[in-house]
């Protein structure tokens, strides 16, 4: 199994193509479809649910099946590093059309899953944003698709920001062993996006370690624009964004579990670090952006 998946080797009408097939896994999915200005595309939900996310551009979203028809308009933001964005949730067995007059960039972020709930809306006010850690290990999570943000039956999604310099998926952590109440098992999708300077594209690194027998998953990435990390199991961090250059990585998540909870276990080697956390400032870059406040 390949788990670091370099920009450009999917084939087909999406930039990025992960599916539970090609994970060599149950659940998780994460499409890139990129639309030139007036461009369209239709998909078949299938036995899965979506979250359409907007990463550079607009777009509507129209979700039609035999529960009838919606259509969401998506503001969209210049890239993932300008703002929140707004997103559509499209139930499993819908067949999904996303138009955009201005072209873009749009995720597809999937999870099998047995419930069908209504096609919704997600403004982009209703994001939570949330600073985790202090110093260099400072980073900005917006909890869009979180499991105690948007209701979903499998999917969890949420976008991290990383400064140029900082660490973040730190310190390292899992979710491989089903522990009621401690950890959940749950595949994820690392997907990147970074700053440039000057011309010169922007780049970082992913750590995935093993964690036990049977859980051997082993990466050490250099990532840039476009690329994936697959991780089935195993502790994953830091993501470490070189200097200069922000770092931006989208997560998709589902496991088996009947509870829809992300519970992780930090590495027993680290897990001191969070202890100095306590009372010290987080990076002053932060946020890098808010979601926009609610109209009266």
């Amino acid at each position: 199994m390949t788990h670091h998946l370099p920009a450009g080797g999917a084939a087909g009408p999406y930039a990025v193509d992960v599916t539970p097939e090609t994970a060599g896994w149950g659940y998780s999915s994460l499409r890139v479809l990129e639309l030139e200005p007036g461009g369209i595309h239709t998909f078949d939900a299938g036995d899965s649910e979506w979250i359409v996310l907007p990463l550079s551009g607009g777009c509507t979203v129209a979700a039609d099946d035999d529960h009838g028809h919606d259509t969401f308009e998506l503001t969209g933001r210049a890239s993932v590093f300008d703002g929140v964005t707004d997103f559509a949730y499209v139930p499993r067995d819908a067949r999904a059309t996303v138009s955009s007059a201005g072209g873009g960039r749009f995720a597809l972020t999937g999870a099998r899953c047995t419930r069908r709930l209504p096609a919704r809306y997600g403004p982009a006010t209703g994001v939570p944003v949330e600073l985790r850690g202090t110093g260099n290990c400072s980073r900005q999570v917006n909890n869009f698709g979180a499991a105690d943000a948007f209701e979903c039956d499998k999917l969890i999604a949420v976008e991290v920001l990383t400064p140029g310099g900082n660490w973040s998926s730190f310190p390292p952590h899992k979710h491989d062993e089903h522990r009621p109440g401690e950890e959940s098992v749950l595949e994820e999708i690392y997907y990147f996006e970074f700053t440039g300077h000057d011309g010169t594209p922007g780049l970082g690194y992913q750590r995935v370690s093993p964690s036990g027998p049977g859980r051997d998953t082993d990466v050490l990435a250099e990532v840039r624009d476009g690329d994936v990390v697959l991780v089935p199991d195993g502790w994953h961090g830091p993501s470490m964004a070189v200097p200069g250059h922000h770092m931006y990585y989208l997560n998709v998540m589902a496991g088996p579990g009947a509870e829809r909870a992300w519970l992780i276990c930090d590495h027993p080697d680290h897990a001191w670090i969070r202890d100095t956390w306590q009372g010290r400032p987080v990076d002053p870059r932060l946020p890098l952006y808010t979601a926009p406040e609610r109209s009266a």
